[in-house]
């Protein structure tokens, strides 16, 4: 499996394909292997899909520290640095989507553009306290891998045995630090009053039985160069609920980008002004 060091951390790292960079990151507890068994393979044909673990989660080290979105976001530019990536497209899930929002606001020089699928919001997630501690409670159980994989099966929207079991033999891995300090840092992430500085072009991705669909429409209204495409009976995992549909319109908007009514009046106004003028 290739491992780099990046920010001191061995990290794991894989790509399919050839083409414009495209580098692919998890959510909280997730892993690299939604986007290469699942994306990775429907854009290889045009895309350097690139995929990458974060540190604590996967099949990356697991350092004591540093399990923060800020530092998840150097990690990720570190990764790019290594690869001999000037500039890429980066997509994340959920709270690699929140990464998303911090590359897009502190390394806009080094992004083509931003897909943030499900992300969380831009001024942190703020669930129940007692949600986290009973979920700490309940990977402790001695049956914790059937209680979960039970729970996690009738909330589906979109049911998926297999995948589901091996998504939670990966978030059972994550190094304790990586469970607990990636929780505080979602909690304490707000880059909301800075959004209208997010001038990348953006693609925000959301399930309408997500729970944080709402939020999403939220942010992506605050984007000064933002769309959004949203995915009917879809919930929280977006890309493994349907890749067909996720990855085509991964592919359009890595094609033609932002496209708006104001972007639309513009080619208009240009396709028919005067030859001359």
């Amino acid at each position: 499996m290739p491992h780099t060091t990046v920010n001191g951390v061995e990290l794991f790292h894989d790509e399919l394909g050839s083409g414009a960079p495209l580098l692919m990151h998890h959510g909280y507890t997730g892993s690299h292997d939604m986007w290469l068994n699942e994306i990775a393979p429907r854009l290889a044909d045009r895309y350097r899909c690139i995929v990458m673990d974060a540190r604590g989660a996967g099949d990356s080290a697991h350092p004591e520290g540093g399990y923060t979105i800020e530092q998840y976001a150097l990690d990720v530019v570190g990764m790019a640095d290594a690869l001999g990536l000037d500039r890429f497209s980066y997509v994340g899930h959920s709270m690699g989507g929140g990464i998303g929002f911090q590359l897009g606001l502190e390394h806009a020089d080094r992004l083509d553009k931003l897909v943030l699928v499900a992300p969380i919001p831009s001024g942190g997630i703020t669930a129940d306290p007692e949600q986290h501690a009973q979920a700490a409670a309940q990977r402790a159980l001695p049956n914790a891998r059937e209680v979960m994989l039970r729970e996690r099966l009738i909330r589906q929207v979109r049911p998926h045995p297999e995948t589901t079991e091996a998504s939670l033999d990966r978030a059972l891995s994550v190094s304790p630090g990586h469970f607990e300090q990636s929780w505080t840092s979602m909690e304490e992430f707000n880059a909301t009053d800075r959004l209208n500085e997010l001038t990348t072009p953006t693609l925000i991705v959301a399930g309408a039985a997500d729970g944080l669909a709402q939020d999403n429409v939220r942010d992506y209204l605050r984007l000064p160069n933002g769309t959004l495409h949203f995915f009917s009976r879809v919930g929280h995992g977006v890309p493994g609920d349907v890749p067909d549909e996720f990855s085509a319109i991964l592919a359009d908007f890595l094609e033609h980008g932002v496209v708006t009514a104001e972007t639309e009046a513009a080619r208009f106004a240009e396709a028919t002004a005067p030859v001359g003028a």
